[in-house]
């Protein structure tokens, strides 16, 4: 009761500032938000009293894990469920902006603009989609590969809700144009603070169940996710180190500015991508494949060589980004050359995946889900050998500011990043929830034939669009002059932009699939069909190690 009454009146405490900041409030926006600030601590203090009641703590949302041989997978079930959610609002953004593009009439001033809607698209499929899925999935492989529940277990909900939290207040901002214009970096920097608080939390949980593990070794799933967590801290501390305009205002000011800012822009942008989308990922794929094969990895020492190589190269990519810029031209080189040597370590991990299903390829024409890995591991394995390509000068003065840099984007996003995460949740529901089975294995199948028709669309229809544009921007007639307008270039790649639009339809119908599966999964629901596969899990091995004395 004492712990209640605490935490009851820190969060009083707490929202008596926020309302002075609303009523203080320099600019529409910054109220706005921090009342939905207010209404976040208002749920707070109205769970957190609930939870004075020791029959609401079986079933509040805040409950804690109350057998030490159960892991507490609360955190984990929670961040399926945001995962599809946030992931069916990123994917419809998408899809909306896409048909913008094809038929701006749709653009509707102001708040559901382009410029508007972009933001809150990449943010959603990347930090809510990618982010809940990352934290998911870590707090559920960190406990298994280590035999120890999670530590700090009220932490851990902190982390899950902040994070919610955050992703909230990036939207609600990016709508009401309140953006620091920075890509990928666009909250403005009290949500940068916020984040900031959340993800030392969630390094603190993460470590610290590693260090209570049980099981000596360290498995290498957790080296990715570890290097994940540190390096996006540090790349989201420098990138928004900004002086605020007002503690009650939605401005700042970036402390970086011209070739400086541009250049750590895109030192965060483009390890944003590596850690955030790469490093994360493929820590989901080091657990998740051998699991679901039911074979051990095909080489441990080259995931160890793997992810060493990995960490030490992608971190100086970045100056790719600035090819023909003000940038000095040995920044440029070194970014090009750094990018060309990543993609062998690339492709050793995408070697190391596939070759775990050494001994059970069977299983790719018995078994959709690992249909589906095996075409996330493909979509990695052009996406890294298509990004150190763009990253050589000559082929990068054709591709770069045109639509062949977003079909390689979203050729890795929708396919890698996309495919494994759909995989890992398929895997994850039916143990989450108790259940035997997934409700279809047919289902998945449809999803991944859906998603992978809807990429290739997506890709394909931007590749040419992209070369299109790069080949009618550098066209010269006989007099000197460019042959082409900017209006001309657009008209010619608008049957492009209508295909990308069917592709985004195409993914997000296969996703509306999934979690119609993934619903009827957790309602216990059955569906006759011919069985496919089945993956055999022991609920008793299931467990975290505990000592002799406690048995």
């Amino acid at each position: 009761m004492e712990n209640v009454l605490a935490r009851t009146g820190l969060l009083y405490a707490l929202l008596v500032l926020v309302v002075l900041a609303i009523a203080a409030a320099a600019d529409q926006a910054f109220a706005l938000q921090m009342t939905i600030v207010a209404v976040a601590l208002c749920t707070a203090i109205w769970f957190t009293s609930r939870s004075a009641d020791f029959d609401a703590i079986a079933k509040g949302i805040l409950k804690m894990p109350d057998a030490e041989t159960r892991y507490d997978d609360d955190p984990v079930r929670w961040g399926v469920i945001a995962t599809l959610f946030w992931g069916f609002a990123g994917l419809a953004a998408g899809l909306f902006i896409a048909l913008q593009l094809a038929y701006p009439v749709l653009n509707i001033e102001p708040y559901l603009n382009f410029g508007r809607v972009r933001p809150l698209h990449t943010s959603a499929v990347i930090f809510a989609f990618g982010g809940n899925a990352l934290i998911a999935t870590s707090f559920y492989v960190v406990q298994r590969t280590c035999r120890a529940r999670l530590a700090f277990p009220s932490l851990a909900r902190f982390v899950f809700w902040g994070y919610q939290l955050f992703i909230v207040l990036a939207a609600t901002g990016y709508l009401l144009g309140v953006t620091q214009g920075k890509e990928y970096a666009e909250p403005e920097w009290y949500v940068d603070w916020w984040l900031t608080a959340v993800w030392v939390c969630y390094l603190v949980v993460f470590v610290a169940t590693i260090i209570k593990r049980k099981e000596p070794h360290i498995y290498v799933a957790n080296w990715f996710f570890l290097a994940f967590i540190l390096t996006v801290a540090m790349l989201h501390v420098v990138n928004n180190l900004d002086m605020p305009y007002s503690l009650v205002g939605s401005t700042s000011y970036p402390v970086f500015g011209g070739v400086q800012g541009a250049l750590v822009q895109w030192w965060y942008g483009h390890n944003a991508v590596g850690f955030f989308l790469t490093a994360g990922f493929l820590a989901m794929m080091y657990y998740f494949v051998p699991k679901q094969a039911e074979r051990p990895v095909y080489s441990y020492r080259l995931s160890i060589i793997h992810f060493w190589s990995l960490i030490f190269l992608y971190i100086w990519a970045g100056p790719h980004h600035l090819h023909y810029t003000a940038l000095p031209d040995w920044a440029q080189t070194l970014g090009m050359v750094f990018s060309v040597i990543l993609w062998m370590p690339s492709w050793g991990g995408m070697i190391n995946g596939l070759m775990t299903l050494n001994g059970a390829w069977d299983k790719i024409r018995t078994d959709p889900i690992i249909r589906m890995m095996v075409m996330a591991l493909a979509f990695y394995g052009m996406s890294t050998f298509e990004g150190p390509m763009m990253s050589i000068k000559a082929v990068n003065s054709l591709s770069h500011y045109t639509d062949w840099t977003i079909g390689h984007v979203h050729s890795g996003a929708l396919g890698w990043n996309g495919l494994i995460t759909f995989a890992c949740v398929y895997y994850l529901v039916p143990r989450l929830w108790g259940r035997e089975k997934l409700y279809s294995l047919r289902m998945v199948n449809w999803h991944l034939w859906l998603a992978s028709i809807g990429i290739v669309l997506y890709a394909a229809s931007m590749w040419v669009a992209g070369v299109t544009q790069g080949l009618m921007w550098r066209e010269y007639g006989a007099d000197g002059f460019l042959v082409n307008s900017f209006v001309d270039t657009v008209s010619a790649i608008h049957p492009m932009y209508v295909i990308r639009a069917l592709g985004g339809l195409l993914y997000l119908g296969g996703f509306v699939i999934m979690i119609y599966n993934v619903w009827a999964t957790i309602a216990g629901k059955t569906r006759e069909e011919g069985m496919l596969t089945h993956t055999p899990y022991d609920a008793e091995a299931d467990r975290p190690a505990i000592p002799a004395a406690a048995n």
